[in-house]
């Protein structure tokens, strides 16, 4: 019904910068929160930063300063610009968003969807 879409990951050396983008597509209404989690190994998903459709935004203490989230309402787009990388912040990245979607013509379903995830590798 609705899918979430991730690009942008990759390796990179520390200090260097990587873009991810997220796209949603499908039965749209109205997306509410989009945001970006984490999940390195061994480890549990964290939240790394978030913005509400008002563009009202939140970010994890440690990548606060290096990490700035953005989006596109008209593309329902989610982007995630991240500079001074740093070993730490290897792990796959997951697209999130609140999502009202079509049901029927009249009638509507409200769900949190993921992306399937995109490595972000940074080296020492």
């Amino acid at each position: 019904q609705v899918q979430l879409v991730e690009s942008g990951g990759g390796l990179v050396q520390a200090g260097g910068s990587l873009r991810l983008s997220c796209v949603a597509s499908g039965r749209i209404f109205t997306i509410r929160t989009m945001g970006w989690y984490r999940q390195a190994p061994g480890k549990q998903r964290e939240l790394v930063a978030a913005i509400t459709s008002g563009g009202g935004t939140n970010y994890a203490d440690s990548v606060k300063g290096r990490f700035t989230i953005s989006r596109d309402n008209a593309k329902n787009t989610v982007y995630l610009q991240m500079n001074s990388l740093k070993p730490e912040d290897t792990a796959v990245y997951y697209c999130n968003a609140d999502v009202t979607a079509y049901r029927t013509s009249s009638t509507y379903t409200t769900d949190a969807y993921w992306g399937q995830g995109t490595q972000v590798t940074v080296s020492s």
